[in-house]
């Protein structure tokens, strides 16, 4: 249940036709803004007309098992958003309307099949290399795991490096515009490779701010992610290869959880105390007699007297 409320100054008063709240799902092209494709449209009115408002109300709404089957998404070209709009309709006069956007993310089960990525490429009697990835389907907050493998070295490689690229791509063919950044993009290996080597690849998804792959929203636009394996030579010809890979939301289960500085030293004082009875009872069972351990270690309050020998 959630409550809109109207706040009216004092000694003002609106006379309406009755007042309504509309949950939106819309879709904005950034070539095509006064063409906004709305996918999901719920009202419910709050209060019929004729009527005067003349003070601050409380309107409470409700939208029962509506489901929001995409996520809400901010890119370059394209905007999928939900809101709420509020509106007062009046007869001669302009409506009141008044916005307010929500943020919507889903969660999904991990995928049933989850194959490895694994592929051969190079060049005919020069450059014959093979890269296995552990998974093709990763969460967000996952681990790539690879390697990269020499079968046949017959040019100088002088680094090779790895990115992970986000491609947006908006609108229908033959009018498809494309955004493609690259979100990171490191070296996995400096100098020149030989046959038989191995070059692990690993790569953090948590540390970049991304997004599930979106394929073809409403026939509108499409959001993926590719993985460049990029080899350089001494005369900078840059050798690719791109591998598509599939990113979902995870639900954490065990959220984390904010101690204080308090409860932490509590913590650690009753872990040494735990420790400290364990040792004590290893020491017992051994037939060592323990050692008895001082709460506060005992300081004599006289000073000590220094007896000062004159040399003659």
């Amino acid at each position: 249940m959630a409550i809109h409320t109207l706040n009216l100054k004092p000694g003002k008063k609106i006379e309406h036709k009755g007042v309504k709240v509309e949950l939106i799902g819309q879709i904005e092209v950034v070539y095509d803004r006064g063409n906004h494709h709305d996918f999901l449209l719920l009202s419910q009115e709050l209060a019929s007309g004729p009527g005067v408002i003349s003070e601050s109300t409380e309107y409470p709404f409700n939208f029962v098992s509506t489901e929001k089957s995409h996520e809400s998404y901010n890119g370059v070209n394209v905007r999928l958003r939900y809101f709420l709009r509020f509106t007062i309709i009046r007869g001669l006069s302009a409506n009141i309307t008044k916005e307010q956007d929500i943020w919507v993310i889903n969660f999904v089960s991990p995928p049933e099949v989850n194959s490895s990525i694994k592929m051969e490429v190079g060049i005919e009697e020069c450059l014959h290399i093979e890269f296995e990835y552990g998974r093709s389907k990763y969460h967000l907050k996952d681990v790539i795991l690879g390697k990269v493998y020499f079968l046949l070295v017959r040019i100088k490689i002088k680094y090779m490096e790895i990115a992970l690229v986000k491609r947006e791509s908006t609108g229908t063919a033959p009018n498809v515009y494309t955004e493609t950044e690259t979100l990171t993009k490191y070296e996995i290996m400096d100098g020149a490779p030989v046959r038989g080597e191995s070059i692990p690849v690993r790569l953090f998804l948590g540390a970049f701010d991304l997004t599930p792959t979106y394929k073809n929203i409403c026939n509108k636009f499409s959001v993926k992610y590719l993985l460049n394996l990029v080899l350089v030579d001494e005369e900078d010809r840059r050798y690719f290869k791109q591998t598509d890979i599939n990113l979902w939301r995870k639900r954490d289960l065990e959220p984390q959880k904010l101690i204080t500085v308090k409860d932490a030293q509590e913590v650690l004082s009753e872990g040494k105390k735990e420790r400290r009875k364990k040792r004590k009872e290893k020491k017992k069972d051994q037939g060592e007699t323990p050692e008895k351990e001082d709460d506060k270690n005992e300081s004599s309050g006289s000073d000590d007297k220094v007896e000062k020998k004159e040399e003659k």
